[in-house]
């Protein structure tokens, strides 16, 4: 890719999560690790998927964090934990998620959302609609 890119990635990258940090900090969360996909297109190096969200960052409360130890996180662990327990070769079709897994990373994103917007979810006008 070459040391520009490579450059203009790390300072993208830096700035993306320097902000978003700070706006979760104030909101109590703690970005604890997260990625960030870029791209060129036309030659130009952008971001080309969602950003700072629970499906590419691990939040956790900053009231729960404490020095060696893993605080909950609003994330998909509970996918991940439920899916780590199966027999499964990690082919798809993935195995269908029991109600109660998929409520329990609901309520985390739904969390998550609530906090760092300072809105409830139920006023978000895709709310209920299952997409």
């Amino acid at each position: 890719m070459g040391a520009d890119i490579a450059g203009a990635a790390r300072a993208i990258s830096l700035e993306l999560y320097q902000r978003g940090a700070a706006l979760a900090a104030e909101r109590g969360i703690i970005i604890a690790d997260t990625k960030f996909e870029l791209g060129l297109v036309d030659g130009e190096l952008i971001v080309c998927d969602e950003v700072l969200t629970p499906d590419s960052s691990r939040f956790w409360p900053a009231d729960e964090w404490r020095v060696g130890a893993t605080p909950p996180s609003f994330d998909k662990q509970p996918v991940r934990d439920y899916l780590d327990g199966l027999d499964w070769d990690k082919q798809p079709p993935p195995p269908a998620l029991p109600d109660e897994v998929v409520e329990s990373s609901s309520a985390r994103y739904i969390e998550a959302y609530e906090r760092i917007t300072q809105r409830s979810f139920a006023d978000w006008p895709g709310a209920g609609t299952g997409s």
